[in-house]
């Protein structure tokens, strides 16, 4: 008797992998996203990048031995089309026994400032981070594709971005956030949707010519994509040419500035201003703004404008000249970075706080933004008109040093042209219906006699210039400013 021989048992052949995943799993290794065995806590908003996503890395979860949970969050802001959206997630995770879990977020709440779209993203990402903690997740991936880069590419170009802004979005943002569809053309994902027979959900603020990034998307990348086919790709390519050298001049920045940036206890930052008036003016630039960055208490980077107020008042021209604004102070010395609530910061910003005008010097007044000056001269000398915002002080009736300050409860000076007459600073600011908002960021230049000007309005009478004046103090201000730190 022979032994019998097994019969075959007929298994499934092996499905192959789709396209899109191959190129997902080039990317996630290529860029180091993650390692096979980790814990993803996968973002899906019920759209085509995120659906795709999730259906990827779930037919990645058994030869990778990857645990996925999955993260909704629900601004209501649609109204119904948001409780659809929460319901179609919900659905398709219990399809994928994925676990899911729902945040429902207030955009409206707490007075944050910013666009609503601004608002929501920074709430959406401190809520996957949150939960990436309670659930333990290694990373948080994001369905982000190369589409979205080019968009986003072209955007910080049409603001006049630098290198860190035209390198768009990183493939993996600090430890825990990274983008797998970070290669993927939007085109090859719903080309893969379409094949699987998944379904999505459309958001349709998306479709609206409201927001910048959606005409961008609608009307511009199409024109591109007819000129040149791999527009997208081109842009991505730049964008990762861009973060290169992005990425060296930080590190060489880093080098040079090493020893040199000083923390203080009170949060604030400060480096000598003479060292970053030496250094080249991409790196004065960019070292201003990671000072500013580490000061902000969410890390995020300063404006241009902002960067560019810093660097001017850094390299004005005179050793005593002194900027104070709400985020920063330069003088003579230092640059000194201010985070959010520093009690110089709220000092100045409101006008409180006196500083020494030496002559000669000019600073720039915070609560007004004008630049105050101050210059002796000889009689002979001074020439033009003058008026509210320029006056002539006899230099030998005034002692130092001069000060500029802010109004205070009790002033009392005497106003060119009321004979010799004194008044109170309250009822001069209340005859001119000046609002008391307004009379808190007025400087006043003042010595140790007593108030000298109230700049913008009148001089004292007592240190006027006269026939019989042998030096002169030449006092001027500028217009006021808008400019950040100005209210």
């Amino acid at each position: 008797m022979t032994a019998a021989t097994p019969a075959k048992v007929n298994q499934p052949p092996r499905q192959a992998w789709p396209p899109l995943l191959h190129r997902l799993v080039r990317t996630v290794r290529t860029r180091r996203l993650f390692e096979p065995g980790q814990h993803l806590l996968v973002a899906i908003s019920g759209g085509p990048d995120s659906v795709a996503l999730l259906a990827l890395l779930h037919r990645l979860a058994g030869p990778w031995r990857l645990t996925l949970t999955a993260a909704h969050c629900n601004y209501g802001l649609r109204g119904d089309e948001s409780e659809e959206d929460e319901r179609f997630v919900a659905a398709l995770c219990r399809r994928l026994d994925v676990p899911l879990i729902v945040r429902r977020l207030d955009v409206r709440s707490g007075g944050r400032r910013g666009s609503i779209q601004a608002v929501a993203r920074d709430l959406r990402y401190r809520a996957f981070l949150d939960i990436a903690r309670e659930c333990g997740a290694d990373r948080v991936a994001l369905g982000h594709t190369a589409d979205d880069q080019a968009e986003t590419v072209l955007l910080w170009m049409l603001r006049g971005a630098g290198l860190t802004g035209l390198a768009g979005m990183p493939a993996a943002r600090g430890e825990l956030i990274v983008r797998p569809l970070y290669d993927s053309a939007r085109e090859d994902v719903l080309s893969y949707l379409s094949r699987s027979g998944l379904s999505y959900r459309r958001d349709s603020t998306n479709e609206k010519p409201l927001y910048a990034r959606n005409r961008v998307r609608h009307e511009v990348l199409p024109v591109l994509k007819r000129l040149v086919p791999s527009a997208v790709r081109a842009l991505c390519r730049s964008a990762d040419l861009c973060r290169e050298d992005d990425r060296f001049l930080d590190a060489h920045l880093a080098a040079l500035c090493e020893g040199r940036l000083k923390r203080d206890s009170d949060g604030s930052w400060a480096v000598e201003r003479r060292f970053i008036r030496q250094l080249p003016r991409a790196l004065q630039r960019r070292l201003i703004r990671e000072l500013l960055r580490r000061c902000d208490p969410r890390g995020r980077a300063a404006s241009a404008r902002a960067v560019e107020e810093v660097l001017h008042a850094i390299m004005a021209a005179g050793a005593n000249r002194t900027k104070i604004s709400g985020r920063y102070r330069v003088t003579e010395k230092e640059v000194r970075c201010l985070p959010p609530g520093h009690a110089l910061s709220k000092e100045n910003h409101a006008g409180q706080a006196p500083f020494l005008l030496p002559i000669p010097s000019s600073l720039v007044w915070a609560g007004t933004g004008q630049t105050i000056a101050v210059q002796q001269l000889a009689p002979s000398h001074v020439g033009g008109e003058f008026g509210p915002r320029r006056i002539v002080v006899d230099a030998e009736r005034v002692s130092r040093p001069l000060i500029v300050r802010a109004w205070r409860p009790g002033d009392r000076f005497h106003p060119l042209g009321m004979k010799g007459r004194s008044k109170k600073l309250q009822d001069f600011f209340t005859d001119l219906k000046v609002p008391m908002e307004a009379r808190r960021r007025i400087p006043i230049v003042a010595a140790p006699e007593g108030i000298v000007w109230v700049v913008g309005y009148r001089q004292d009478e007592r240190w006027a210039a006269t026939a019989e004046t042998r030096i002169c103090l030449l006092l001027t201000a500028g217009p006021e400013s808008q400019a950040e730190g100005a209210s």
